[in-house]
């Protein structure tokens, strides 16, 4: 099958098939399907600005009982190194994230058994108290165990009190793939990608915005990394049909596994393969408006050159990071280097909210700062 033809077809607005997809990964084309994915992104976001959100990872606990075999960062219940953060801690960091401009908290850990599903509610009440920041936080297997502590509430009515005490948004990680054989052999207590999509249609049904993710390296096939884009696509398409008010995945984030202190040993996916994956991914998902270069995993000037292959956004500043960092991958980027990051590219860059609303222009020629008041 000519890739030519599966790229003339996205770029003119057509919806690719699992079989197309699957020969975009089969090939080695890898700077021409680049090409066509930047198309694709300038079409959803013509102008030549690179957002960023100031936010932090918060990991509040590494107890988790899941045991993901590429997983460098959880402890076991009975270890002496597992930890919750104490509240007040919590605060500290938050304060300390809107001291700087943020306006995120990318508030993630385990799966711990013994927080009850009060701790979750209490925790966002007493955050949301205190400051006024964008709660963007609790991966689908975290609502599920919250879910399963909480004395038999329904999904449904979990992810209403969540978000009645705070939650925001929820962001993608736990999709590794989004197929089952894989899955079972990665982390066979996580769940079944059916699993993780019940959690984010739920969100979405309560009106709620999250993103999704993929992470390729863990040996699955390129049909299976296709059925992932899928069914994120597909419920992407619910979500439109279904008109959920101000909901649905806002963003998409691939990034390659780091197997650095995992039980998983693998091979690390090139640059080359996250850049397809990337680019790939942008022409398959044709509803979902935004993308995230995954710096974090690549590095900074693998993340510069994402932006010529469909990603839009530089993701989070990352003030903390803990999990990604366990498994090796310890890029870190403040605001004023990512701001020259994003300059070297020949994009503007701006400061966003988790709503891709832009706060701020870092306007490269006037060389001045313009602050953008959003109306509310």
């Amino acid at each position: 099958m000519s890739i030519d033809r599966i790229l003339h077809k996205a770029e003119a607005g057509g919806r690719i098939s699992v079989e197309e997809c699957v020969s975009l990964f089969e090939s080695d084309q890898v700077e021409k399907i680049g090409a066509s994915a930047d198309k694709v992104m300038k079409r959803w976001n013509p102008e030549p600005i690179t957002t960023f959100v100031v936010g932090r990872n918060i990991n509040y606990t590494n107890i988790c009982d899941v045991f993901c075999r590429f997983c460098a960062f959880y402890r076991s219940v009975d270890s002496d190194q597992g930890y919750v953060l104490p509240d007040e801690t919590i605060f500290r960091k938050i304060q300390e994230t809107v001291d700087v401009g943020g306006t995120e908290i990318l508030m993630q850990g385990g799966t711990n058994p013994n927080l009850p599903f009060s701790y979750y509610t209490d925790l966002l009440k007493g955050i949301k108290a205190r400051f006024d920041i964008t709660m963007h936080s609790f991966s689908p297997a975290e609502i599920l165990k919250m879910k399963e502590v909480s004395g038999g509430l329904s999904l449904e009515e979990v992810v209403r009190q969540l978000k009645e005490a705070g939650l925001d948004s929820l962001p993608g990680g736990g999709a590794e793939i989004l197929d089952d054989r894989t899955r079972r052999k990665i982390s066979r207590l996580k769940g079944s990608w059916r699993d993780w999509m019940d959690v984010m249609q739920t969100a979405h049904r309560q009106g709620m915005n999250t993103t999704a993710t993929m992470v390729i390296g863990f040996g699955e096939s390129m049909e299976e990394r296709a059925l992932h884009l899928l069914r994120v696509r597909d419920a992407q398409d619910d979500c439109i049909a279904n008109k959920y008010p101000s909901a649905g995945f806002l963003a998409f984030i691939p990034w390659t596994f780091q197997p650095d202190n995992t039980n998983l040993k693998k091979e690390r996916a090139t640059p080359e393969e996250y850049l397809k994956t990337l680019a790939i991914s942008r022409l398959m998902l044709d509803n979902v408006p935004h993308f995230q270069s995954s710096w974090v995993t690549m590095g900074p000037d693998i993340g510069k050159l994402s932006l010529s292959y469909g990603a839009d956004d530089f993701g989070s500043t990352m003030m903390e990071e803990n999990v990604v960092s366990a498994a090796g991958a310890t890029h870190k980027v403040n605001i004023e280097l990512l701001v020259q990051l994003i300059r070297e590219t020949g994009k503007i860059p701006a400061q966003r909210n988790t709503r891709y609303d832009i706060l701020r222009m870092f306007d490269d020629q006037a060389k001045v700062d313009r602050d953008f008041v959003m109306q509310n």
